[in-house]
């Protein structure tokens, strides 16, 4: 047993902290470990040779500023995590390993009112599906991250969403652990696009970002101090109803004139089906103002432009660095984009908007899943991937 405050407890900490640091990052260089921890360079250097041997990480040659450097990363042995994605029309999952590979991913259509038991059912059948596809062990699995669409309170219940209407009360969460027999943890999709954009897109090297995910309805994802912050009943991040016009058109959630009124494809996609026909998509209005329709250029200005006063909200309140424009309007690149800075520039405080750097996701619809894959890195302990190293410190080991 160790004693707190010895020699070996102490060792034991520095070991956690080099773990979670690299489980967190995916890869870092030796230096980078020391920044991220406070520990020196020597205390680091042992520490991952030990780790080495254990088998615990891998090190791999790497580049660093033109200069030679070590890249540390967790063993692709040390487990597999899972990531399930349920949006408005379909279910995404994706395999991963501890190092931040992902080794398999498979996407397919999903009926809108099909229900909790049918979704999870075809969520437990493509991730055996894919498992066994990899020829991966399953007993490797040591967790599963699940987006679905709606705000989740702690116990893991899904509140009312108009999203997937038959999911409502449900708890996706108890239900899917079941079907796989490991631990699954749950989150809304917009902050799973959060972590996702945070850990391998475009919010890397950000400690304070809002991603925002414009579709069916609109949500974002705020990233505090390099933490999702959700709030003490989970609904942290509706900035789709934010109100812009209180005689404006019913909202779902009952009131009038929300933000997701003006902006979700719902509502807008339909101001186009006189020239477009009723069966017009985002993705295809997207792609159509970027060829030069004027129509959807107008739709699509008009939607940045009220997605910015949504956004200039947040930076008086929150101030964060970064925004990051999910979903498929991202593609729509500065259509969407200079319409969202136009109007944080008219409505935010000046210091907040000057401060603040609009940017479209990397990871597009994957943006989810990845994001799924990373809830389980961020939430899974470190003593596990410990097993089988002494406890007791080597000579020499901080």
């Amino acid at each position: 047993m160790e004693t707190p405050g010895s020699q070996s407890s102490l060792h034991r900490a520095n070991l956690e902290r080099v773990v979670r640091a690299v489980r967190r990052s995916g890869a870092l260089t030796q230096a980078e470990i020391a920044r991220t921890t406070g520990l020196s360079a020597a205390t680091v250097s042992n520490i991952v040779r030990e780790l080495k041997d254990n088998g615990t990480v891998e090190v791999t040659p790497t580049s660093s500023g033109g200069r030679r450097a070590r890249s540390v990363s967790l063993s692709g042995d040390a487990g597999i995590v899972v990531g399930v994605d349920f949006g408005h029309t379909h279910l995404r999952v994706a395999v991963g390993n501890l190092a931040h590979r992902v080794l398999a991913e498979e996407a397919e259509p999903l009926d809108v009112d099909a229900s909790a038991t049918q979704g999870l059912e075809r969520a437990e059948h493509l991730v055996k599906t894919l498992i066994a596809a990899t020829g991966i062990d399953p007993g490797k699995i040591v967790g599963v991250g699940l987006g679905v669409p709606g705000p989740i309170d702690e116990s893991g219940v899904l509140g009312s969403t108009a999203i997937l209407p038959g999911w409502a009360g449900t708890n996706p969460r108890d239900e899917l652990a079941a079907r796989l027999d490991v631990p699954v943890h749950v989150d809304n999709d917009a902050n799973l696009g959060a972590l996702g954009e945070l850990v391998w897109g475009a919010g890397r090297g950000a400690a304070d970002l809002a991603y925002i995910k414009v579709a069916s309805g609109v949500g974002a994802g705020l990233v505090i101090n390099g933490q999702i912050y959700r709030g003490p009943g989970g609904t942290a991040g509706e900035i789709g109803h934010i109100t812009l016009d209180e005689s404006g058109p019913v909202c779902r959630c009952g009131n009038r004139g929300c933000l997701e009124t003006f902006t979700a494809h719902r509502y807008v996609l339909p101001l186009l089906h006189s020239a477009h026909g009723p069966d017009l998509t985002a993705p295809r209005m997207v792609r159509l103002a970027r060829d030069g329709d004027a129509g959807c250029r107008r739709v699509i200005a008009d939607v940045g432009r009220h997605i910015g006063s949504g956004v200039a909200s947040l930076c008086n309140l929150l101030n964060p660095s970064r925004v990051v424009l999910g979903g498929d309007l991202a593609e729509a690149g500065e259509l969407v984009l200079a319409p969202i800075r136009e109007s944080v520039g008219r409505y935010a405080i000046p210091s907040a908007a000057r401060q603040l750097e609009v940017v479209p996701g990397a990871l597009g619809g994957r943006a989810e899943v990845l994001g799924a894959l990373a809830l389980v890195l961020s939430e899974m302990g470190d003593s596990s991937l410990l097993d089988g190293v002494p406890a007791a410190a080597a000579p020499g080991f901080g």
